[in-house]
């Protein structure tokens, strides 16, 4: 059997994402940390709760070079093989993408390359899938760059935007998506890992992913999802 994957968990505010990872019977990983910039986030307490250890990373008046000089010790001593952002409104700093090389994943509430960007999170994104009129949103999974929503996608779940939704209405619909998507594919990328240690590049492709490093579900969200 290989070594269990272990992943870091970035988030930072209510930590809706985090607590579904964190409670996701992992197929040869487990959340071992919570990382976050706001010590009154909500993750926090749900981090308490589950006994995950979190730390808080302060990133307000301090450069790149600084915070990543806190991370990846921060990183090492737990041991992490792998990132996860999960509404981390951050961006990552690039020492610790180039540590991480391919070993950093983001969940996006929209199909990406559209609707991204910086300040392009939260209600920001569903009021702006709106707004466009477009008729399909939904949940991209991607490697993480050095730019915000940058990176190789990894797998989309399209979700259909209905007449007189909300961005409220909306942003439920879409986060149920992301409950299910992002552990699936938490799942593909810990196999590829599974029995390796230290920060480096997932094999390209991913088994199973495709010539392009991808997965792509295409099917309309099951009838259960609000």
């Amino acid at each position: 059997m290989g070594l269990t994957v272990r992943a870091a968990v970035f988030a930072s505010g209510r930590g809706s994402n985090f607590e579904v990872l964190a409670r996701h019977p992992g197929d040869g990983w487990e959340v071992a940390l919570l990382v976050t910039d706001r010590a009154d986030a909500v993750a926090v307490e749900r981090a308490v709760t589950l006994g995950v250890p979190h730390q808080v990373v302060s990133v307000s008046g301090r450069s790149s070079q600084e915070i990543a000089h806190e991370l990846l010790p921060l990183l090492e001593t737990a041991g992490i093989d792998l990132i996860l952002l999960a509404g981390y409104l951050r961006l990552v700093p690039a020492p610790v993408v180039e540590a991480f090389a391919g070993r950093i994943l983001n969940v996006h509430p929209a199909l990406l390359p559209g609707f991204g960007g910086k300040g392009m999170f939260g209600l920001n994104v569903h009021a702006a899938v709106l707004a466009a009129g477009v008729r399909v949103t939904g949940v991209t999974v991607h490697r993480v760059g050095l730019s915000y929503d940058d990176g190789p996608i990894l797998a989309q779940w399209p979700v259909p935007v209905h007449p007189g939704d909300t961005p409220e209405r909306l942003a439920r619909r879409v986060a149920a998506v992301e409950h299910r998507l992002f552990p699936a594919v938490v799942d593909r990328v810990a196999q590829a890992l599974s029995g390796r240690s230290g920060p480096q590049a997932l094999p390209d492709p991913i088994p199973g992913g495709g010539a392009a490093d991808t997965f792509i579900l295409t099917a309309t969200p099951p009838k259960d999802f609000p």
